[in-house]
């Protein structure tokens, strides 16, 4: 079984659950956005599976930062996605993927425990 952990090293929430599935013994990679970027492919089955509006962090300082046009112009899936390959830090974080399939966006620790499964 393969866990991968999308996100930003310094990002709060990453580390809290990268901490959690340390201290459960549950290995996985870690996908760093800054360094390696977002996988166009992956951001297309996140939004299949989960929707453009659950992975738009609209709480996130980088969502506050941009200017009104742009806030406003987010309103599909395309234009979302466009908004999320082009800034990062505006997505969710942790996206934790098991088998490539999305496990939850976010922490969820109940979520993140169907890992020990």
């Amino acid at each position: 079984m393969s866990t991968v952990v999308y996100g930003i090293p310094n990002c709060n929430t990453v580390k809290k659950a990268r901490t959690w599935l340390d201290e459960q013994g549950l290995a996985y990679t870690f996908h760093d956005y800054k360094k390696q970027g977002v996988p166009a492919d992956r951001l297309d089955a996140w939004i299949k599976a989960v929707g453009w509006e659950v992975l738009v962090n609209r709480q996130g300082t980088t969502w506050r930062k941009f200017d009104d046009a742009t806030k406003v112009g987010v309103v599909d899936a395309t234009s979302a996605k466009a908004l999320m390959q082009a800034n990062a830090s505006v997505i969710k974080r942790p996206v934790v993927e098991l088998n490539g399939k999305v496990v939850c966006v976010g922490f969820d620790e109940a979520k993140l425990a169907t890992l020990k499964a």
